[in-house]
């Protein structure tokens, strides 16, 4: 049985989150990204990101929210390029795309 604790903290409270394995490398991560400007002009809006990374470094698992866009992305093992799923809602549109490593691939979105 675990001791019991009697102190916690209401709230935790920072700009970032990282949770690290017993080799000290992050595995997962929470933080909020400032608005950015791309360098074709193309803007970002802040952002804060939820990030589950495999032990060999891979963000597998992304969960992101913005007023412009909110979604998930699910990518295959460390030893992939291409398979993946992109759950997605931006602006009024919704979409599910589906990749596999042998390049197949599926879009979806609601019927009009």
């Amino acid at each position: 049985m675990l001791p019991k604790i009697d102190e916690t903290a209401p709230v935790l409270r920072g700009r970032a989150l990282q949770i690290v394995d017993e080799q000290g490398y992050v595995r997962a991560s929470i933080s909020v990204l400032p608005a950015q400007t791309q360098p074709n002009g193309e803007t970002y809006p802040e952002t804060v990101l939820l990030r589950l990374i495999t032990e060999r470094g891979r963000p597998s698992v992304k969960i992101s929210a913005s007023e412009e866009t909110a979604g998930a992305t699910f990518a295959g093992p460390s030893d992939t390029t291409s398979t993946y799923t992109i759950l997605q809602a931006k602006r009024t549109a919704s979409s599910l795309k589906l990749r596999d490593e042998d390049g197949g691939e599926t879009l979806i979105r609601p019927a009009r």
